[in-house]
């Protein structure tokens, strides 16, 4: 039987489905989960239910995300799952996370992301993150390097600082290829990602700072006053206690705040 093929259901590559069958992987990450009776857990892209099983056996409800009809009718049908279940079939991507919090519990989120859209999933959590307590996610390990590098690494760039603004980022295990069907080409990695309450260094336009760092980092290999002189100018930045001929891989998240705040202001007049 191909190695596409697992537990009857054939692995869809627009899916980027990589379906995790590993054990003891399996009990490390859901340890890391830690679910609790009356918490409202919500899992992005469930598959055949490695982590879903354990999971959802813990707590009272636990809310899915699955965007593949196959899957989503498997679940639905399942004994044993179903009735611990709300299933959503629908893209993550479109989905308003938002709509499932009721009172003051908020999400805790977890999932195997699909490779091919972990990034853009993120950005589109972050827009909930006063509604998510903790997100636990396996990704290609690149990304959680990228999640958590610091300035000065090349692996540095707009993900590492708009995750570092609105989260805490902990890289919890490496996971390798061989604990999925169908084995992917790369080693993977979890990650832990806790909301803060409040952003250490709150910006007055989240928007214009991602915008900021988009720019900086589309043009990484420029000085800064060289990325930024159709905003701002070298005694601006200098007045803001920025070297200008600094590439953006070396600002600190605080410093690219500092610049989004200052535009802010400006544009305020």
């Amino acid at each position: 039987m191909s190695d596409k093929v697992h537990m009857g259901h054939t692995a869809r590559k627009r899916f980027g489905q990589n379906f995790l069958h590993d054990p003891m992987v399996i009990d490390q990450i859901v340890a890391a989960i830690h679910p609790q009776r009356h918490q409202q857990l919500v899992e992005i892209g469930p598959g055949l239910g490695a982590l879903t099983e354990p999971v959802s056996a813990s707590v009272d409800k636990l809310h899915v995300v699955e965007l593949d009809r196959d899957l989503a009718a498997r679940l639905e049908e399942h004994p044993v799952l179903s009735p611990r279940l709300e299933i959503h079939q629908i893209d993550a991507m479109k989905f308003d996370f938002g709509s499932l919090q009721h009172g003051d519990e908020k999400l805790r989120v977890f999932g195997n992301l699909p490779y091919n859209i972990s990034t853009p999933l993120i950005f589109h959590l972050f827009e909930f993150a006063d509604k998510i307590s903790d997100m636990h996610f396996m990704l290609q390990k690149e990304v959680v390097q990228r999640l958590a590098a610091g300035p000065g690494s090349k692996t540095y760039g707009r993900l590492s600082v708009m995750a570092q603004y609105y989260c805490r980022v902990i890289p919890v295990l490496e996971v390798g290829p061989g604990a999925f069907k169908p084995a992917p080409k790369v080693t993977s990695a979890v990650v832990r990602l806790e909301p803060y309450d409040v952003p250490p260094y709150p910006a007055k336009d989240v928007r214009l700072l991602e915008r900021i760092c988009r720019e900086a980092f589309n043009q990484r290999r420029k000085t800064l006053r060289n990325c930024f002189k159709h905003l701002m100018s070298e005694s601006e930045l200098e007045a803001l206690g920025i070297n200008p001929v600094q590439r953006p891989e070396q600002l600190s998240l605080e410093q690219f705040v500092t610049i989004a705040n200052y535009l802010a202001d400006k544009a305020a007049g």
